[in-house]
């Protein structure tokens, strides 16, 4: 029996952590020997990751003719779902035509492959792929599908409720109530759910059940150990040998990169010599990181910080040696890797993180993260061996660490913390070891009957209600217009 070909499902192919993941885990199963193909609503080839556009993996761009992201800057969620389920449409049309992986030949005469489905962030698919998916990439009954869906955390508690006045709260409240019911329903139809960290998994097995999810598994996030090392780039320097303190998110506000620019403030005179860079991912398409990036700025300003903005390599390599916070907007992952290999000291200021990719990405190139003693981190930072755990709400302790390293440790200390960090992402969070937890996860659906699942009426009344927001929605936004 050939290895079961993979077909993953993802929305949005852009330069976050979500995208980092869901590429790691192609390609950690593509080295493995599955044939994988990724379908995705979106990829803009100026900004993803580069094994998104080169060819490295097979990237479909489906579902995205007929609904746009968003209507107004509202109904991120229905769209989101709506584009989803265009894309299923269009993935089953091809799977069943044998367009996706194409025939697979076994030891044995008409063998095919098993096909396992991978689905992160929005499970609305999943119902649709469980009832009307068919058993095999070539059409026949004589190989098995399974579905394993990977939470990354519930979407219900991402969304922003606390907005606006009382009415509007209770309006999106009631708006959010189908989609939050149909979230564990979906994930539920999965064969297997898997979460990105122990963290993550206790909040999802309180919010839908465990019982309905049955037995939840974690797979962590993975970097690849064979880049991003430290070598003798880091003994040239950049802007002049100054020491870096950096901070790598995406420019949202809860994502709390203000704590990394007020604990930089702290450090008072001790800052000469030393530079704040604040890089991440920024769309254009996305107002917030449009406007929290502007608030950042007022803030360091204000405290009497001298800022620049880069949104190239060339242009952030020749900003003057005054700047002490420079903020650079989507920064290509060739430069990351180069400001890791420079960098000091990793900032990582989220609140609660469900895993966090980035404190692992500075690990394998050898810098040592400061980070909020909450969510992930605590599952990926040995306090004292490979970084520091703080209180995100403290800025004192967090400019302590930073006058720490730059000026309280032998540079003796500084290379056991590197050499340590590096082991630990090797033996726990490397590509091999998310392949071998993939396969095991993988091994185990295949070898049980498929989840039973008994939903097509809840499926119908689901639609009804969907048509039903979008029509109402749609009659407001004409009456706006």
């Amino acid at each position: 029996m050939p290895p079961p070909n993979i077909t993953i499902i993802h929305p949005d192919l852009g330069i976050g952590g979500a995208e980092r993941l869901i590429i790691d885990v192609a390609l950690a199963l593509q080295s493995r020997g599955h044939k994988v193909t990724i379908y995705t609503s979106h990829r803009d080839p100026s900004h993803c990751f580069d094994e998104a556009r080169d060819g490295t993996l097979d990237v479909r761009v489906r579902g995205n003719t007929i609904f746009p992201a968003h209507v107004g800057g509202r109904l991120y969620v229905l769209m989101a779902i709506l584009r989803q389920l265009h894309l299923t449409g269009d993935l089953l049309r091809e799977l069943w035509d044998g367009k996706i992986h194409g025939e697979v030949e076994g030891e044995g005469e008409g063998e095919t492959a098993d096909e396992i489905f991978i689905v992160d962030q929005i499970p609305a698919c999943v119902p649709f792929l469980k009832i009307f998916g068919p058993r095999s990439g070539s059409g026949t009954a004589t190989a098995r599908q399974r579905i394993l869906f990977y939470c990354h955390f519930p979407d219900q508690l991402l969304s922003r409720r606390d907005e606006g006045g009382q009415l509007v709260r209770w309006a999106k409240g009631l708006y959010r109530y189908p989609f939050d019911w149909f979230e564990g329903w979906a994930m539920s139809a999965s064969d297997k759910v898997v979460a990105n960290s122990r963290f993550t998994r206790g909040v999802v097995g309180g919010v839908f059940g465990r019982e309905k999810l049955g037995d939840l598994s974690v797979v962590y996030p993975c970097v690849d150990v064979a880049v991003g090392s430290a070598g003798e780039a880091k003994e040239e320097g950049l802007w002049g040998g100054k020491k870096i303190l950096l901070s790598i998110n995406r420019f949202e506000r809860k994502k709390d990169m203000a704590l990394a620019i007020r604990a930089y403030h702290g450090l008072g005179e001790k800052r000469r010599g030393t530079r704040l860079v604040v890089a991440g991912g920024y769309d254009n398409r996305v107002q917030e990181n449009v406007q929290y990036h502007r608030e950042l700025d007022e803030l360091a300003t204000r405290l009497g910080l001298q800022t620049a903005t880069s949104k190239t390599v060339v242009s952030a390599l020749s900003i003057p040696d005054s700047i002490d916070v420079l903020f650079l907007l989507s920064v290509p992952t060739a430069f990351r890797d180069t400001l890791l290999q420079h960098a000091k000291l990793l900032l990582y200021t989220p609140i609660n993180e469900h895993f966090g990719i980035v404190p692992v990405e500075a690990m394998r190139a050898g810098v040592p993260v400061l980070a909020s003693n909450t969510g992930g981190p605590l599952e990926t930072i040995v306090e004292g061996e490979t970084g520091w755990l703080r209180d995100a709400k403290v800025d004192a302790d967090w400019t302590a660490v930073m006058d720490k390293v730059l000026y309280g440790m032998e540079q003796a200390d500084l290379d056991r913390m590197s050499a340590a960090a590096k082991q630990r992402v090797e033996t726990e969070f490397s590509l091999t070891a998310m392949g071998e937890k993939l396969e095991d996860e993988i091994a185990e659906m295949l070898g049980k009957e498929r989840r039973p699942f008994h939903g097509f009426q809840q499926l119908l009344v689901f639609l009804a209600l969907v048509g039903g927001v979008l029509v109402v929605a749609m009659a407001l936004l004409v009456r706006i217009l």
